[in-house]
């Protein structure tokens, strides 16, 4: 595991139109350490580096600080959805956030944390995390743990009434997705939250087999036990239970000929005949 990071957004979850501005900014030969960036993108220091954060955490950014393949392919001159307006980008936002693993706490919670607790407080977020900080001997800072477990549920969690600060009142990024619930529950002190497996019929195919061919480590035959369970999984990202992912799986047969699933006494899996390219299977989307 890398080291665990669960800093650096200065508080801020992502906004609608920050990465598009951060594309932008960064194409147009700037960079997020210019003194100057902030009369650039018009918006205070703080806010600038969570912008250069989310661009990191959403692969975004390479590891040499420039625009990444992903980053063009969405927002560049001939972008595919420039302003996010496709349910699908908001997911391979969420695919990158959670494979990406820079932002600690969405890997975390969506590969470890919800197979022990499918419902769950901040303090139960919290108890886990200093488990694995200690696990990977990187310092706990509860504080810090507290503010970016405040951050991710408001990524996922639309925010409630009206706040005198406007910034406050926009929503988080991916709170269309509909992941991460919060339970009313009038007898307890602390708010409760879940996010269940369920068969994710808002997740377009193209999305999940996207995913599965980006898996480097993955062959021309891949177990449907490891697509669901393995770390870094189309089921464990998606929280996409068994009876959804069959059914994403058997209509990306019909529409692809060279992928083939197979049920024989229970042992399932999936074949390609011959290997997609997975920006070509974005790019059938996209163009439907």
């Amino acid at each position: 595991m890398n080291r665990l990071n669960f800093s650096g957004h200065e508080s801020f979850y992502c906004r609608l139109l920050w990465l598009k501005k951060g594309y932008d900014y960064l194409r147009s030969g700037n960079k997020f350490s210019q003194p100057d960036g902030v009369v650039h993108l018009g918006v205070g220091k703080n806010m600038l580096s969570a912008i250069q954060y989310w661009m990191t955490a959403f692969n975004l950014i390479d590891s040499r600080k420039e625009v990444s393949e992903f980053a063009g392919y969405v927002f560049g001159t001939v972008g595919k959805d420039p302003y996010i307006e496709d349910p699908a980008t908001l997911w391979l936002l969420h695919y990158y956030l959670i494979k990406n693993n820079f932002a600690s706490i969405y890997s975390l919670i969506f590969n470890e944390f919800r197979k022990e607790r499918v419902e769950f407080t901040k303090e139960h977020i919290a108890r886990f995390i200093k488990i694995k900080c200690a696990e990977n001997k990187t310092s706990f800072n509860e504080n810090t743990v507290k503010k970016d477990t405040s951050v991710f549920l408001r990524t996922y969690l639309k925010p409630k009434g009206i706040s005198s600060d406007i910034e406050d009142n926009f929503s988080g990024l991916l709170v269309e997705s509909d992941l991460v619930e919060e339970i009313i529950r009038t007898e307890e002190k602390s708010n409760w939250y879940r996010i269940i497996s369920s068969e994710r019929e808002n997740i377009p195919g193209a999305v999940i087999l996207f995913a599965i061919l980006d898996n480097a480590s993955y062959g021309e035959s891949i177990s449907f036990n490891t697509l669901l369970f393995d770390y870094n999984s189309v089921g464990n990202i998606f929280a996409i239970n068994s009876n959804g992912l069959t059914k994403k799986i058997r209509k990306l047969q019909d529409r692809y000929k060279s992928i083939v699933y197979y049920n024989d006494s229970g042992v399932r899996e999936i074949q390609f005949k011959e290997k997609l390219d997975k920006w070509a299977v974005l790019d059938d989307y996209y163009r439907d």
